[in-house]
């Protein structure tokens, strides 16, 4: 149940700027936009076409991101002009029934034929197609140790007129003719190619529901926050004008950084999340303003030098967390981070711009479209009665609740010190999907088949005879059962200067024998071929050396993202609030939310709980990007209840109210307005939970389950007893001063 601010004493704003001094910059830049509201509204609508007509006029190029190490320089070789290297297909012909091989079915022999005809047959469909020696006199290709299976290998050509997908689909056509045939067999096609096409169309129907979804979901909740449709509205339309803003400058950056689909997918969550709260931090202390009987123009003013401070400070802490992206030195990871950091100073630059002068602008309007039974109610400011309770109580023993809070946040953090991290690899799409299911039946019937090693090798006279004889030496190592597989071939690129050796290892491409093979390979087996080959360089690449090498990269730079996020954090929340224990004491409970998001992915996705409800098959692993990813979002975002809460209690503490009381008053008075951001975050990250591939899962439950574990248990009881614990030392400053001595609590109800 919610009390009407009305009830308790009246309170006096903050105080205006003594005569002979400047007021503070969000101040005079609110008062500006207020006072010059169509100037301030109009330019906005010019700076957001003038971004989209930026946008649409310069094009966003599509850079490739490259891993980094090895990985990464074979992947700069085989991305240079001239090194056309086409996707790879296979076509898997198997005997349903257990006992029959290619030796005593000749149905099998006839498919494969069929196979290898229906693809020569599609124009310009297939290039280099390799089939089992039976089918294609002496063509070189694969058949399973137990005989029963056989694959048809082949890459898909360039066609001028048709794209990769086009070309694809004609191919699974040609191949599904040949199996409708063959009914005691399996014939199916799978590869690079298809499992592209499979993957963007999975994507891009995920994301086209979620946003569709989660626009009316948000309208949906802002209308039970504020019972007003226009009030509902101001909400959205920051956070769609900053979204549409930033994706379109993203063309500047997208000269020099990697800016794909996944960054603007980023660029639109992150700039909904933030949007939606700035907006609401700031109507909402205007609407309470206002409903203690504030003229427009001072309740503006207080919002301005409240609200909007929190907000300039909430969203500076965001984009330091997202500027640690870049010191992972990872392409991607940059590409995400200048998104990100560009949509959250947009949606700052319009909070305290755009919004204060379209509620200078709308006036009462602003409360227009009320909701029956609902728009009157929530037309006044309201302080809650359910969270205040709380906070006496948590105050009055602040050991005990805080105790018992910390115990369960750490007892739910604790799994994430088992946490095990891996690409997915297959297991990143749903298994019913069928070219998932041919991938798999392949990777059962030849080992490493899938997802092999490449070898990229230049210099000069790469068809001579030392690296003839070097592969030959590599192709020895090769054994049917060890850790590089047969057979290992090698196909010149971009003529005669690069040459791409294919090697097979063991494993299915993500897992330790994977891993081991790859170390042989890379230690042991080429320094003793190619190695002593003079003249020539090689580099690795593949899915295995892929992942391992981003790992690895992640590995040695986590720890000074983390350091370089937490020392800025810190010395930004110590100049705003002018005190350590506050800063120390927000980094510390924003890691313990986090934490406890680690541990909840680690039960949920690592140890397979929920699979059912969740609808994903565990790999006993997390994405290896997925933990900083979600400490660089997750820490900046939770900031902006801990710097709006504290903000208000700040301004209590600083107009004489004990800290106990400015406790309970901030927290209580902040109570309706976070929680309601909150919602509205957990409501959308949630619809990522129920997306198709594992990695949105991943991030949707770990971004909802902090924002909601950061919203109740960290703001509703760890802040407030960690605070009533320290007393006035939370305000202790080295060298500085204390805020002001309380002298009398005003307008907040005594604790306990």
């Amino acid at each position: 149940m919610e009390q009407p601010s009305a009830l308790a004493p009246p309170e006096a704003g903050p105080e205006p700027s003594r005569p002979g001094t400047r007021p503070p910059v969000v101040e005079r830049l609110a008062g500006w936009s207020a006072r010059h509201r169509k100037t301030a509204v109009l330019g906005w609508l010019m700076l957001v076409a003038g971004a989209v007509l930026l946008g649409s006029a310069l094009g966003t190029k599509n850079l490739p991101s490259y891993d980094p190490g090895q990985a990464g320089q074979a992947e700069r070789v085989l991305n240079r002009p001239g090194v056309i290297q086409p996707p790879a297909e296979s076509v898997l012909i198997q005997a349903r029934a257990a006992g029959r091989t290619a030796r005593n079915d000749p149905q099998m022999g006839q498919a494969v034929r069929q196979v290898v005809a229906a693809l020569r047959a599609v124009p310009g469909a297939a290039t280099d197609i390799r089939a089992p020696q039976p089918a294609a006199g002496g063509a070189r290709g694969l058949v399973s140790a137990d005989g029963r299976s056989e694959l048809v290998t082949f890459a898909v050509a360039e066609n001028p007129h048709s794209n990769a997908d086009q070309t694809v689909v004609a191919a699974q056509r040609a191949v599904a003719a040949v199996h409708a045939r063959y009914p005691s067999l399996v014939i199916a096609e799978a590869g690079d190619a298809s499992v592209d096409r499979a993957t963007n169309d999975i994507v891009g129907r995920d994301f086209r529901r979620a946003e569709v979804t989660s626009v009316p979901i948000t309208l949906v909740l802002l209308l039970a926050v504020f019972g007003a449709l226009v009030a509902a509205g101001l909400p959205l339309l920051l956070a769609g004008t900053a979204v549409a803003s930033a994706i379109s400058l993203l063309a500047i950056p997208s000269r020099w950084l990697p800016v794909g689909s996944t960054t603007s997918s980023v660029v639109l969550l992150v700039g909904m999340a933030v949007g939606i709260d700035y907006s609401l931090f700031y109507l909402r202390r205007e609407r309470e303003e206002r409903a203690a009987g504030r003229t427009r123009n001072e309740a503006l003013r207080i919002a301005a030098t409240t609200s909007g401070r929190a907000i300039v400070v909430s969203g500076l802490t965001v984009m330091i967390s997202l500027a640690g992206l870049f010191l992972t030195g990872i392409d991607v990871f940059s590409g995400l981070a200048v998104g990100a950091i560009t949509v959250v100073g947009v949606a700052v630059l319009g909070s305290v711009t755009v919004l204060p002068a379209l509620l200078s602008m709308l006036g009462p309007w602003v409360d227009r479209g009320r909701i029956p039974f609902l728009g009157r109610r929530r037309t006044a400011a309201r302080r809650s009665r359910a969270w205040e309770a709380l906070i006496r109580r948590v105050v009055a023993r602040p050991a005990l609740w805080g105790g018992t809070a910390g115990i369960a946040l750490l007892a739910l953090a604790l799994p994430a010190f088992g946490m095990r991290l891996g690409d997915p690899g297959l297991h990143d799409l749903p298994a019913n999907i069928p070219v998932v299911r041919t991938l798999l039946a392949v990777q059962k019937a030849f080992p490493g088949g899938p997802a092999p090693a490449k070898v990229v090798v230049t210099g000069p006279q790469l068809d001579g005879p030392p690296v003839r004889r070097a592969i030959s030496a590599l192709q020895a190592r090769a054994a049917d059962r060890g850790e590089i597989r047969a057979p290992i071939a090698g196909t010149l690129l971009d003529h005669g200067q690069v040459l791409v050796i294919s090697v097979p290892l063991a494993g299915d491409g993500t897992d330790a024998a994977s891993g081991r093979a790859l170390a042989t390979l890379r230690d042991q087996a080429l320094p003793a071929t190619l190695g002593r080959v003079r003249g020539i360089s090689y580099a690795v690449t593949g899915l295995t050396a892929a992942n391992q090498d981003f790992s690895r990269q992640l590995r040695g730079r986590a720890p000074i993202v983390f350091v370089f996020v937490l020392g800025l954090a810190f010395l930004l929340l110590l100049a705003a609030f002018r005190s350590v224990a506050i800063p120390l004491l927000s980094i510390g409970l924003n890691l313990l939310s986090v934490g406890a998001a680690y541990g909840l992915l680690t039960l949920i996705f690592q140890d397979g709980h929920l699979q059912g409800l969740l609808n994903f098959s565990s790999y006993g692993a997390i994405v290896p990007w997925m933990p900083l990813f979600l400490f660089v979002i997750l820490f900046g975002l939770s900031m902006d209840y801990h710097v709006f809460i504290l903000s208000r209690i700040r301004e209590l503490r600083m107009r004489g109210a004990s800290t106990p009381d400015a406790v309970i008053g901030g927290v209580g008075m902040s109570a309706g307005v976070v929680t309601s951001a909150a919602v509205i975050m957990v409501a959308v990250f949630s619809i990522f939970a129920t997306l198709s591939v594992i990695e949105f899962k991943m991030f949707g439950i770990g971004m909802a389950s902090a924002v909601l574990i950061d919203a109740t248990i960290v703001r509703g009881i760890l802040l407030p007893a960690a605070m009533a614990l320290l007393g006035d030392r939370t305000w202790y400053l080295p060298g500085g001063r204390h805020d002001r001595k309380p002298v009398k609590s005003q307008g907040v109800a005594p604790a306990g």
